[in-house]
């Protein structure tokens, strides 16, 4: 269901606005919207697109975010919005493409399963929602962090810098984490950055953006710019005029911090109790994620001025998100992801734009695959019936969530990380095993490669911290197991009947 109420410091964003837009369900799943209701016109000037796309951010870090928060007062938020995988490159390759990552083939972040090297030689580029939408004519634009393992300084193809297809305007780095001494691969040029403050990565992607925003009102040509931050995730360095914001602040101590679920699985079973030094550690990381973010909420007020500016505000889709969500300290795991607790899977969602409620909540079952088919719809591209995902668009204006998903999938698969992997976090994260899982509004199911299980019910034990699975009958756990499975292997519109165990 949908309704107004107090908004959590979670996700949201759209502004109310007159202009209808267009409803889709992709492919072939059916003739009706999947939500049911809300159906609405297609809008006669083709909105724009502005997606600011987060690196490792935690839910709880949004309520230091007040540009983001008077997102959420103005649009919709998906309070239940969760990854297919807690990795970066198997997630944004998930959000490029609206497929599951054993779809994509993107399982990891290097390797001969993962990173950019994965993407690519799989012939992902070739169909995204950029190449969707600039073939309808959009001026696109991507900025920031593409996918693991990209470089402005490799060749690929015969391209020095290589620039995907499907993008008019390319301004991605390779290893920009720490937020200075990086190389821009400005389309087909490269532009070196040092350590001066003017330097600092997201000031400069925020200059790139409200430029592009500006360039192309003028032109007149509906725009679609995704602005990828490097931020909040490790080493998490502020702007210098942040770097004494929050002092004092702590990182919450919620009831899953530092304590175990009963009967956790061996991998977890084995972590021992946080030292105080660690808990220290922990504090002085949330405090530096939440002032990296400083500069990130900054710049979505700017690009909002901006597009009110240009006259564009009213046929703008703001979309605020991140590729996925990051513990610190529960379950006895210091800095990390990766995991299928909702600390790591269920991350901020927030959606502004014409015609979307204000100040309104979906527990729709939503997940990264279904971006990519939202922006196709929003600007009339059509959407290919080997996408997994569906279109919000039904979702967006109020529309009831009766008819849609019930289940999410979520993957994984463990990888030995390098020491140069910068989800290494100093040797802190943790890999777990092989998994698949299933995330609803009433439980989180995981099945491991080793055969242990996990069952959390998540209205009765929010926190999941405790592990229920042998308590529930055989035949329950047979039907769990066939619904896994079914999610596991659908493709394209499969995936629409898949996720309704």
């Amino acid at each position: 269901m949908i309704r107004t109420r107090q908004l959590l410091p979670l996700i949201a964003g759209v502004v109310p606005l007159a202009l209808a837009v267009q409803s889709g369900v992709s492919g072939a799943a059916s003739g009706a919207s999947p939500a049911g209701a809300g159906q609405a016109t297609v809008a006669a000037e083709r909105p724009n697109i502005v997606f600011v796309l987060t690196d490792d951010m935690s839910s709880n870090l949004l309520q230091y975010m007040p540009e983001v928060r008077k997102l959420q007062s103005q649009g919709t938020t998906f309070s239940d919005y969760v990854v297919s995988n807690s990795l970066c490159c198997p997630s944004r390759s998930s959000i490029f493409t609206g497929r599951y990552p054993h779809n994509t083939g993107v399982l990891s972040n290097e390797g001969p399963n993962g990173g950019f090297k994965a993407f690519h030689d799989g012939g992902q580029e070739r169909d995204t929602f950029a190449t969707a939408l600039k073939a309808k004519g959009y001026r696109t634009a991507m900025m920031g962090k593409y996918l693991n393992g990209y470089s402005p300084g490799d060749t690929v193809d015969g391209q020095r810098p290589y620039v995907p297809p499907g993008w008019s305007q390319w301004d991605v780095v390779g290893g920009g984490y720490k937020g200075y001494k990086y190389d821009l691969a400005h389309n087909h040029s490269i532009q070196p950055h040092g350590d001066r403050p003017k330097d600092y990565l997201t000031d400069v992607l925020s200059k790139k953006g409200n430029a592009f925003v500006k360039k192309s009102a003028a032109a007149n040509k509906p725009f679609l710019l995704e602005v990828a931050l490097f931020t909040p995730h490790g080493p998490s360095t502020p702007a210098p005029r942040d770097e004494d914001a929050f002092p004092g602040l702590t990182a919450p101590r919620s009831p899953a911090f530092d304590t175990l679920p009963t009967d956790a699985p061996r991998w977890l079973a084995r972590q021992d109790r946080l030292s105080p030094h660690e808990k220290n550690k922990i504090d002085e990381k949330f405090r530096k994620r939440a002032q990296s973010l400083q500069s990130i909420d900054r710049m979505i007020g700017k690009l909002r001025a901006t597009l009110a500016r240009a006259g564009e505000a009213d046929n703008t889709y703001f979309v605020f998100s991140s590729d996925n969500g990051f513990h610190l300290g529960e379950y006895r795991l210091k800095a990390g992801k990766q995991t299928a607790f909702d600390t790591d899977v269920r991350v901020p969602l927030v959606i502004a734009g014409p015609g979307v409620a204000a100040g309104r909540t979906s527990d729709a079952q939503v997940s990264n695959i279904d971006l990519a088919p939202t922006f196709q719809r929003i600007g009339g591209a059509p959407v290919s019936s080997r996408v997994d995902g569906h279109s919000l668009l039904p979702l967006l204006d109020g529309g009831s969530d009766a008819n849609w998903r019930k289940a999410n999938l979520i993957e994984h698969r463990h990888a030995r990380q390098s020491p140069g992997d910068p989800d290494n976090n100093g040797g802190e994260s943790i890999s777990p095993p092989n998994y698949d899982a299933l995330r609803t509004d009433a439980y989180t199911y995981v099945e491991y490669g080793s055969g242990a299980k996990e069952y959390y019910d998540l209205r009765t034990d929010p926190y999941q911290l405790h592990n229920i699975v042998r308590q529930l009958s055989s035949a329950r756990r047979a039907e769990l197991h066939d619904a896994l499975i079914r999610l596991k292997k659908c493709d394209g519109d499969g995936c629409w009947s898949a996720g309704q165990p």
